[in-house]
């Protein structure tokens, strides 16, 4: 099977159908849900349901690339429930599908074209610094606008790594992805350029699928040039298709939300399951973790 019909299967993703309220809430302290707002379109906004209850200059940032670059900023919900319950603004790129309309683009035969463009990541950003400080916000006053990570998988993926050389960034989540060897991307309006991985900053966690993952040999490769900041690689043996549609989306969250709250909360304890003589993930039989650069 080619590289780019493999990679087509990520603009398969289950989607959300229609705006109904979202089952799943997180399994986080604050139930989450997620919705569509006019002063951001084309994206998703996942957070706490129960704003009032955050705590002043608490939540944290997080914004995704969708897996296929797809326009449907529900398909990786469970995912991103589960890290807004723990206390996190996530915004998605896209829209929720309605009964009857697509949000996937016409392609011609055997040609992949990202659905979303990869401004839409910053542009998420920039609105939620905005909402912190904006009269009448319902986020006003509630976000750590420097607690800043941008995510996304497989297609999604690439346009987090061009994201993440924005300054504001502290953090990169690259999900069953990584840069394509030179000469060899078959997505049309999405950068594959290794030499992007020196602009990297703060730190960097790959979340890859195990040796079924197509992305696997990409994602390790980039790992491996990467000598300069923190990082980690995690594989958990499910393929490209990680756990984000799983129940809470899976190990990848739980995997995810640990990183999150130790890179910009400083949560020692969920630093100690990347690191330290008791490293929880170290002895994880769920899943391999390799690590570099950590103090």
């Amino acid at each position: 099977m080619s590289i780019i019909l493999l990679l087509g299967l990520a603009l398969l993703s289950p989607s959300q159908t229609s705006a109904r309220p979202a089952i799943e809430q997180g399994s986080g302290a604050s139930p989450a849900l997620y919705e569509e707002r006019p002063d951001l379109p084309d994206h998703v906004v996942y957070r706490p349901r129960d704003l009032t209850a955050v705590k002043p200059a608490s939540l944290g940032i997080y914004v995704f690339g969708n897996g296929g670059c797809s326009a449907d900023g529900t398909s990786s919900r469970n995912h991103l429930l589960e890290i807004a319950s723990h206390g996190y603004l996530v915004i998605a790129s896209g829209t929720i599908p309605r009964l009857g309309k697509t949000t996937e683009p016409d392609a011609a035969p055997g040609k992949l074209t990202a659905a979303t463009p990869t401004h839409a990541l910053i542009d998420a950003i920039d609105w939620a610094q905005r909402e912190n400080s904006r009269a009448g916000s319902p986020f006003r006053g509630r976000i750590d606008t420097k607690a800043i990570a941008v995510s996304g998988w497989s297609c999604g993926g690439l346009q987090a790594l061009t994201a993440a050389q924005d300054p504001r960034v502290r953090t990169a989540v690259i999900m069953n992805s990584g840069f394509f060897p030179e000469g060899a991307n078959p997505i049309g309006g999405v950068v594959s350029d290794k030499t992007l991985l020196a602009g990297l900053h703060g730190s960097v966690l790959y979340v890859l699928g195990g040796p079924t993952d197509i992305a696997a040999a990409n994602g390790t490769d980039d790992f491996r040039r990467i000598n300069k900041l923190p990082a980690a690689l995690i594989n958990i043996p499910v393929g490209h298709g990680g756990t984000y549609t799983q129940p809470h989306g899976g190990l990848g969250a739980e995997v995810v939300t640990a990183w999150l709250d130790w890179r910009l909360k400083g949560d020692s304890t969920a630093g100690a399951r990347f690191d330290g003589p008791k490293c929880g993930f170290c002895g994880d039989r769920r899943l391999t973790l390799e690590r570099k650069g950590f103090d």
